[in-house]
């Protein structure tokens, strides 16, 4: 078939994309080389597409299926997408990616190449043609672009090679693709996807959840962007979440379980019932969490996989728990968080979480009986916070703290669980003894940014501090606002604020923070505290087994302006403060400051980090687990540009 025909056939709705197929990945690279072998007539491989009746397809985008059979395509979509898009000069109507990637496409007459858009170096090269135009006017609108040419003296004499070459270009949607038709009453959704990932084994494979999307899609259209308005309204909150994410929720609600399979036999009304009670539950689950334990943003969350958990357990009780139930619910959510309960096999772990709210005997107390066998004894010891970085489990904690207790600021003397307003009001993180000091009498990067070190200021008061020491400034804040210091958990002995007892000094604060915690654990339990249990062995305060991290706010506002950008690029954000944890046990291994786990295009590329200011270890770590590592921002940025969005320098 014509790729001519082919284009009409998507314009008149007889050719359209399955809704299980994820949207446009391609970069300009992979845009100009289609071009280039097309336009030398190399192969660039035929299509497969599903022959389905259009009244039962389900296909993405907004546009109208003609009446009848209609193709799906299920190979070929990156290729047609990108067809489409430069010689109609506009996106299919099935269009979900960046289109900027196929914009401003150019051919050389001269050198016979493919370039994107430069200004510098082709406005005012006639030479330099734009393919979309040329494509558009099609063979009638040869005569201008040949009178433009004549009218240069030293283009006159290649006019007639010149001619050649853009019949050439033109004649690239007379190029004959092979189609081949999967056909059949037989062939159901399930065939078809399992021939979707044989085809694709190289490519863009499909997950158990975009399986399971894709199933809920053939009855309700809308699911996709129904849950996607969701995941925007929180991520407008603070919270990055995704679909499969907010699909696992779906599932607890309506099936208590969490393997997507169980969503199968869901009809349309089901998963819109799902979906809402789901929806409605994860906004009483943040604002709990916000409200209640501090955690009000995405840096701070973690445990993100116990929300479908809680999310069961309230639709369970029809959304109405008592003071004790929440609390102690939210006591369960920072217990596994802390212990990274979901960062091992997290279907797994769900699904035993899931199974300790059913039966007679199930709900809460076996929920936390059950993470009590799991980890052992859930008291905090001070050995706990001997982690270092934003990215230690402990870290949130800390956050915690600062949010459900008494800390109050040491510049103004307020208290930090208010809403401050006002942009110098925004908490930061505060190193108590200055970085450069500590580094100047040779501490290690852990010692220095160790959690102990860490509270949370206003930014106001965190600059007037600037780089003074603790027994200089210090003795300044208990004057001002007595009892300050200790809401912050500061050891009361002045001669442990001096910088030659900084080891001291953390090992005295470790103690105070376990003791805060274990507080604020038994506040949460009202006064049920055998959850707590006995005390365990001390923990030896000991170099943290995982190395890497964030280590200051500007480091992570440095992180951020990366995520922004590639987010305006159309490509995935970034886990900022990725926790790297052994698959089997879930214990700690590395935290890497901006992970991509899944790569910058999902199924094509593969797992990439930036690690700023990191140790070679770190990167040792991270290349031995498959990631592609980036050290500076131009780095990485340099990569995005040359080798995923292949963006030429003006």
């Amino acid at each position: 078939m014509k790729i001519s025909t082919i284009l009409d056939h998507i314009d008149s709705g007889h050719m359209a994309l399955p809704e299980f197929q994820r949207g446009y990945v391609w970069n300009r690279d992979q845009v100009r080389g289609l071009f280039d072998s097309l336009y030398r007539r190399h192969p660039v491989g035929g299509l497969l597409v599903w022959a389905t009746e259009s009244k039962t397809a389900a296909h993405r985008g907004d546009g109208t299926l003609a009446a009848g059979i209609v193709k799906l395509l299920l190979d070929g979509q990156q290729r047609m997408t990108t067809l489409y898009g430069v010689v109609r000069g506009k996106p299919p109507k099935f269009f979900d990616g960046n289109a900027h990637v196929f914009t401003g496409l150019r051919f050389h007459l001269g050198t016979e190449t493919f370039a994107f858009y430069q200004p510098v170096k082709m406005q005012d090269d006639p030479l330099w043609i734009d393919v979309t135009t040329l494509m558009q006017a099609g063979t009638a609108g040869l005569g201008t672009f040949v009178s433009e040419l004549s009218a240069v003296p030293e283009h006159a004499a290649n006019v007639g090679a010149y001619v050649g070459r853009l019949s050439a270009l033109l004649g690239i949607t007379d190029i004959d693709l092979h189609v081949e038709e999967v056909t059949g009453a037989d062939k159901t959704l399930d065939i078809v996807v399992d021939i979707f990932n044989r085809v694709n084994s190289g490519g863009t494979k499909l997950s158990k959840g975009d399986l399971a999307l894709a199933k809920i899609c053939a009855e309700w259209p809308d699911a996709r962007d129904s849950m996607k308005a969701k995941l925007k309204d929180w991520a407008d909150a603070g919270y990055n979440f995704n679909l499969d994410w907010l699909l696992r929720s779906v599932n607890t609600v309506l099936t208590g379980e969490a393997k997507f399979s169980y969503l199968h036999d869901k009809d349309a009304l089901d998963i819109q019932d799902g979906l809402k009670r789901a929806s409605k539950h994860i906004d009483t689950s943040l604002n709990l969490i916000a409200g209640r334990l501090g955690l009000d943003h995405d840096q701070v969350f973690f445990g993100r996989f116990g929300v479908p958990v809680m999310v069961r357990l309230m639709d369970q009780k029809q959304g109405t728990l008592d003071a004790v139930e929440r609390d102690k619910l939210l006591f369960w959510f920072a217990q596994a968080g802390m212990w990274g309960r979901f960062s091992g096999s997290t279907e797994t772990i769900i699904d035993q979480d899931l199974g300790a709210l059913e039966g007679p005997t199930g709900g809460l107390d076996a929920l936390l009986e059950r993470l009590r066998l799991w980890h052992g004894g859930l008291r905090v010891e001070p050995g706990h916070f001997t982690g270092w970085s934003l990215g230690a489990r402990f870290y949130p904690v800390l956050y915690m703290l600062t949010r459900m207790g008494e800390a109050r600021d040491w510049g103004m003397g307020l208290a930090l669980k208010a809403n401050l307003l006002g942009k110098m009001s925004r908490l930061e993180v505060h190193h108590i003894f200055p970085k450069a000091q500590l580094y100047k009498r040779n501490h290690s990067r852990p010692e220095v940014n160790a959690l102990a070190n860490f509270c949370f200021l206003t930014k106001d008061t965190n600059l007037s501090i600037s780089d003074r020491l603790p027994e200089i400034y210090f003795a300044e804040v208990e004057t001002k606002h007595p009892g300050a210091l200790a809401s912050q958990w500061i050891p009361t002995d002045p001669a442990l604020w001096k910088i030659e007892r900084y080891r001291d000094f953390l090992e005295a604060r470790k103690e105070l923070l376990a003791a805060e915690a274990n507080k604020r654990f038994e506040e949460l339990l009202h006064g049920d505290s055998k959850w707590l249990g006995a005390p365990m062995s001390p923990i030896v305060s000991a170099e943290p087994p995982f190395v890497g991290g964030v280590t200051s706010e500007a480091e992570e506002l440095e992180l951020e302006a990366i995520n922004d950008w590639v987010e305006g690029e159309g490509l995935p954000r970034g886990q900022v403060s990725y926790d790297y944890a052994d698959p089997d046990t879930g214990d700690q291994k590395a935290v890497f400051d901006l992970a991509w786990p899944d790569g910058l295009q999902p199924g094509l590329t593969g797992p990439v980090a930036v690690l700023l200011n990191e140790p070679t270890d770190v990167l040792s770590l991270a290349s031995a687990a498959g990631f592609r590592c980036f050290t500076s921002v131009a780095e990485f940025r340099s990569y995005v540009a040359n080798e995923i969005l292949k963006l030429e320098a003006a």
